[in-house]
């Protein structure tokens, strides 16, 4: 059997739940229930919770020979160690690897969660056959996956492609780790919802962040709300500044845009295009590919199975 036809077990780590299930190729053949992520207080009991989970795929599943998970923080992939997590407090330097193949029996591998959306993206996905290609994923924050020449690209300390946190103002909002104007403080789902309010408050009009959501501002403007289609063309041209800086670095195959702001289509993507277009040489246009990702909330769980698997 290859690699693509062997099942592994992929597990998507959040914040608020981990979602787990059996992988085989690019599709998840069996899941497991969610776990609620908050309810454990240490990454021993944790870990024990998703041990168990593991093990009863594995009665279905015995054929499953290893198990990727994909985490929200910053995570050591060649020692296979946690050094800390977003939104998830305790977890500072644990050996996750070594306590999951303890617990399971199975080789085990631990990626940051971006990098294993944008490894199912390359190696089944949008970017299928491409040789370099960089991974956005637009939600709460901003993260990021980057392909240079068919290698990940993980930097020293492994901590590459931390895409939400570059800067698109030098005098801008500081953001959480004390950078100024990272993009995630201006286009991240909270941020553009909390924008939406001021301005719809601004134009009398009353409305809750609950209320001015991706999916919202997305059917506003097409019903022609003027508030909602101007921020659209905010935001693909933030956007924009951060896909010319990267385009000039490392000019990939293609961009790769994933998440709940990625969903607007056209009303992101034309203005996005035309902002491009005046900002970079025409020579880099003229064969850019900016690509909505195939995979959705799926996507952490295939690549992560999959990174395990090859």
């Amino acid at each position: 059997m290859t690699a693509s036809t062997i099942p592994s077990i992929g597990i998507d780590f959040g914040g608020t739940s981990i979602k787990m299930g059996v992988v085989k190729g690019a599709e998840v053949i069996a899941h497991a229930p969610s776990i609620a992520t908050q309810e454990y207080g240490n990454p021993d009991q944790l870990i024990e919770a998703i041990a168990q989970f593991v093990n009863m795929l594995r009665l279905n599943h015995p054929e499953v020979q290893a198990l990727g998970m994909g985490m929200p923080g910053f995570v050591n992939f060649y020692q296979g160690t946690v050094y800390t997590l977003t939104n998830v407090p305790g977890w500072n330097n644990v050996p996750v690897r070594d306590m999951l193949q303890a617990a399971c029996g199975l080789p085990v591998y631990v990626e940051n969660d971006a990098n294993c959306m944008a490894y199912a993206e390359w190696k089944m996905g949008a970017g299928r056959g491409m040789s370099s290609l960089v991974c956005l994923t637009m939600g709460t924050g901003i993260g990021g996956g980057i392909v240079v020449h068919d290698r990940m690209l993980r930097g020293r300390r492994l901590s590459a492609a931390e895409l939400g946190q570059t800067s698109i103002h030098y005098q801008g909002k500081t953001g959480p780790f004390g950078s100024r104007g990272a993009i995630e403080e201006y286009i991240g789902n909270n941020e553009l919802a909390a924008e939406a309010v001021k301005r719809y408050a601004g134009a009398g009009i009353i409305k809750t962040v609950d209320e001015c959501t991706p999916r919202h501002l997305d059917e506003a403007a097409r019903s022609g709300c003027p508030i909602a289609l101007q921020l659209w063309e905010d935001t693909a041209e933030m956007l924009g500044c951060l896909i010319m800086n990267l385009m000039y670095t490392l000019v990939p195959d293609a961009f790769i845009i994933g998440g709940g702001v990625a969903k607007a289509g056209d009303l992101l993507m034309k203005p996005l295009l035309e902002n491009l277009r005046k900002q970079l040489f025409p020579l880099l246009m003229e064969d850019l590919k900016i690509l909505p990702a195939r995979f959705g909330a799926e996507a952490g769980l295939l690549g992560a199975g999959a990174m395990a698997m090859d």
